[in-house]
């Protein structure tokens, strides 16, 4: 755009106004480049500001969240299996059943009531009985409490709350295994014999009911988790999803394959732990181990990944 021609004012007024003989002053039309800076700015709307949740709310979001099944959940669920082999691997030769492998004590149940006189040194009637009902009434609490919650039953808060509950059953349980049964070897065998009738059947009875609970809740859970291949508990079903399994012998990705696989390892390796505690250091010792293992789960659903933030499940 082109400047206007300047004006010529001359300095003295009374003087001629011609351009030659008169003192000029240029005077520019436009503003210099300092004067343009040295205007103000437009004025522009404010900014939004980025809003940033206090730590109570993020807490709460994080505690409503669903956990996503990745492989750190299969690594929590792996540890619940093995803790669980040291657990029945400790309550059969003190108390002739199962605290969570009820198949065996379906039998057993059978078999006391045909043959009462005759079992009584294979396993104890009220011992099974207790396991296998307390077994039952923490699986279906806990599923049925599942259920009718507001939320999926694999929210953070749930799976904590549950997950407490059972180490808090397994440490009491350990507590009382502890006024139970003597830890010297040679007193072991004639306390089991009677635990279920004699003396220590209360004391007894408690043990199983907390344990065998817990083990049912457990079960429940680890379903809610949606990873089926991985009970923490049955092992006949694995077994036979195992060899059954069309890939068994593939050389591709096969996750249930290889979920099933690590299940019956951990659960074996824990059966052994808890035959070595059990002969060493007493059943008690192996008990109290198991919840301390359960604690440390407990904690670690804390740190699960969130479901909105992680991948489908068919992708893990």
């Amino acid at each position: 755009m082109a400047l206007p021609p300047p004006a010529y004012i001359p300095k003295d007024p009374g003087q001629d106004r011609s351009p030659i003989r008169s003192q000029i002053i240029l005077i520019e039309t436009s503003p210099t480049i300092s004067q343009a800076h040295e205007k103000p700015l437009p004025k522009t709307p404010n900014r939004l500001r980025t809003y940033v949740p206090r730590l109570p709310e993020r807490l709460r979001a994080h505690l409503l969240s669903p956990i996503h099944t990745t492989l750190y959940t299969e690594l929590e669920l792996l540890l619940l299996s093995f803790f669980i082999g040291m657990q029945d691997a400790t309550t059969y030769p003190d108390y002739h059943c199962f605290a969570s492998n009820q198949t065996g004590n379906t039998i057993f149940l059978a078999l006391s009531a045909l043959h009462p006189g005759t079992v009584k040194t294979l396993f104890t009637p009220p011992n099974v009985s207790t396991a296998l009902g307390l077994f039952l009434l923490g699986g279906w609490s806990t599923g049925q409490l599942g259920h009718r919650l507001p939320a999926s039953p694999r929210t953070r808060a749930w799976v904590l709350a549950t997950s407490a509950l059972q180490t808090a059953l397994v440490l009491a349980a350990a507590a009382l295994q502890f006024r139970v049964l003597p830890t010297r070897s040679e007193e072991k065998e004639e306390v089991a014999l009677t635990a279920g009738t004699g003396a220590g059947a209360g004391p007894a009875l408690g043990v199983l009911a907390l344990l065998a609970f817990a083990s049912g809740s457990q079960v429940v859970l680890s379903r809610s988790l949606k990873v089926p291949e991985i009970s923490t508990a049955m092992a006949t079903a694995a077994w036979v999803d195992l060899i059954i399994d069309p890939q068994l012998f593939g050389r591709g990705e096969n996750r249930p394959r290889n979920r099933r696989l690590w299940f019956l390892g951990t659960l074996l390796a824990g059966g052994f732990a808890g035959a070595g505690v059990y002969r060493y250091l007493g059943s008690s010792w192996s008990i109290l181990i198991s919840g301390i293992g359960k604690l440390i789960v407990t904690i670690m659903f804390l740190f699960n990944e969130s479901e909105d933030k992680g991948l489908d499940d068919e992708n893990v």
